[in-house]
C-alpha cells in the first residue's frame, strides 16, 4: 500500500518553507505541514553545495529508501521536505535513517505504539 507521493512544484516547497514547522540536526532539515489529505507528499532537496549530480542523486535515493522502508510507521496527511546539509555528503544509509527518524519523531509524525 502506498501512502505518499512526490512533492515537486517549487510553489509547494515555498509554501512548506513559509508555513511549515521545521526541525534540524547536523545533516538534515525536515519541514512538515498538514496537507488535509490521507497521504504524505515528500520532497527532497540537495543543494549543489553538497556535491555533484552523482552525490546529490545518491543522497536523494538513500532518503527515498529510508522513507519507503519506514513509511508504515508514519502518520499520514503531511507535506514533508527533507533538505540535506553539506555535512550530510558522506552519510551512510544507517546514519541518514537515524537522523531522519529522529526528526520525524520530533515533529510528531512517527506513530506511537499502542
Amino acid at each position: 500500500m502506498r501512502f505518499s507521493e512526490s512533492l515537486k512544484k517549487n510553489a509547494d516547497f515555498k509554501h512548506l518553507y513559509k508555513y511549515g514547522d521545521s526541525r534540524a540536526d547536523s545533516i538534515l532539515v525536515l519541514y512538515s505541514l498538514p496537507n488535509g489529505s490521507d497521504i504524505n507528499r515528500v520532497g527532497i532537496s540537495v543543494s549543489k553545495k553538497v556535491g555533484n549530480s552523482v552525490v546529490r542523486h545518491h543522497l536523494t535515493r538513500l532518503i527515498r529508501e529510508v522513507y519507503r522502508l519506514n513509511e508504515d510507521r508514519l502518520k499520514s496527511g503531511f507535506d514533508l521536505a527533507v533538505v540535506v546539509r553539506v555535512r550530510g555528503k558522506n552519510a551512510s544509509f544507517s546514519t541518514i535513517e537515524k537522523h531522519l527518524l529522529t526528526l520525524l519523531s520530533l515533529q510528531g509524525i512517527v506513530r506511537t505504539e499502542e
